[in-house]
């Protein structure tokens, strides 16, 4: 969540490693809408639902951008003639 939670006692905030759909959505730099659509299509990070909120654990959304990596092949010479 966004906000600054403070740890009291030593004792970590339960929902403090979930970012909401806006959230991510400002990360990511798209829209919240485009979260969504990806849901429906079971493409993009695993969303976790608490009620009617959505969230995402921000191991998950990173362990799915490093999925989404592509090693791009090295460009071959042409051969002159």
């Amino acid at each position: 969540m966004s906000e600054q939670t403070i740890e009291t006692d030593g004792i970590r905030p339960i929902l403090g490693d979930l970012i909401s759909r806006a959230e991510l959505a400002a990360e990511l730099h798209m829209r919240p809408e485009t979260l969504c659509r990806w849901n429906n299509q079971r493409i993009g990070p695993a969303p976790t639902r608490i009620g009617r909120k959505v969230y995402y654990r921000r191991d998950s959304v990173e362990q799915w951008l490093r999925d989404q990596e592509q090693s791009i092949p090295p460009r071959q010479q042409r051969r002159r003639r």
